[in-house]
């Protein structure tokens, strides 16, 4: 099930995992497994794939950070066909992605000696990448009736629970995902204010943005782990943000 309607669809080269995901919601649909598990469980994925970074076994640290990004859209999967939507699980998701950002960042900096300055600097920037696809992609979500409305283009308080869940766990895991996303959302936000209020975003633009997705940032350094260059993955991703600037003026000056 597509968190878009049919006309704003697009080929997304970071959700390479949605067709095993697809299989694996349907496959447990009918037990007693929710959403909230299989997010838990991408979280394991991920401090596997950190555990094996750091044993040095990196290809096997890169298959565990692959299967993590396909369990990131098997718990959406699983929450669509059960018609369990959920505020706690989307905050939940994103405070996991964050923290294994970091900790990711963090084992390869351990590994190559590359100083904590610049390793945080990388976390900051594969963040605000992430950010800026997040924006245009929830946009385009949230611009046609019948598109997903779980995530707002603007996160500023917690929304009403839905039937399923608590208003207290919403209020709770909302106040630490707005901790841990605002300065993000809001350094992205100054970049291009006005988007929100364009009528669509074309196909192309966003499959070119779609490089900024965590899956795809995720197949870049697992790909990187892979082949031997660890040591270049921090460098990459500073590097990576000059993409920022392109992205935006695109948006600004042709859409």
């Amino acid at each position: 099930m597509s968190k878009l309607v049919k006309e704003d669809r697009f080929l997304d080269l970071s959700d390479y995992g949605r067709s095993p995901a697809k299989i694996i919601a349907r496959s447990v649909q009918h037990t007693k497994l929710t959403p909230i598990h299989i997010t838990i469980l991408f979280g394991i994925s991920g401090l596997t794939a950190i555990f094996f970074m750091l044993e040095g076994l990196y290809m096997l640290s890169a298959i565990f950070l692959l299967l993590k990004s396909v369990l990131d859209a098997a718990d959406g999967e699983l929450s669509r066909i059960k018609g369990t939507p959920s505020h706690t699980g989307r905050y939940l998701d994103s405070i996991f992605d964050i923290i294994l950002n970091l900790l990711i960042f963090l084992a390869i900096s351990s590994i190559t000696d590359i100083n904590l300055g610049l390793t945080l600097l990388a976390f900051f920037c594969i963040q605000f990448q992430g950010t800026l696809y997040n924006y245009y992609y929830v946009i385009l979500r949230n611009k046609r009736k019948g598109g997903d409305g779980t995530s707002r283009i603007f996160e500023n308080k917690a929304p009403r629970a839905f039937p399923n869940e608590s208003q207290k766990s919403v209020k709770v895991y909302f106040a630490i995902f707005y901790f841990l996303y605002s300065v993000f959302d809001k350094g992205i936000y100054l970049l291009d204010p006005e988007a929100p209020k364009v009528r669509s975003l074309p196909a192309w633009f966003m499959t070119m943005v779609s490089i900024y997705g965590l899956g795809f940032q995720l197949l870049i350094i697992g790909i990187m782990l892979s082949i031997g260059f660890i040591a270049y993955i921090i460098p990459f991703f500073i590097c990576y943000s000059i993409l920022l600037c392109v992205f935006t003026q695109i948006r600004i000056k042709l859409l």
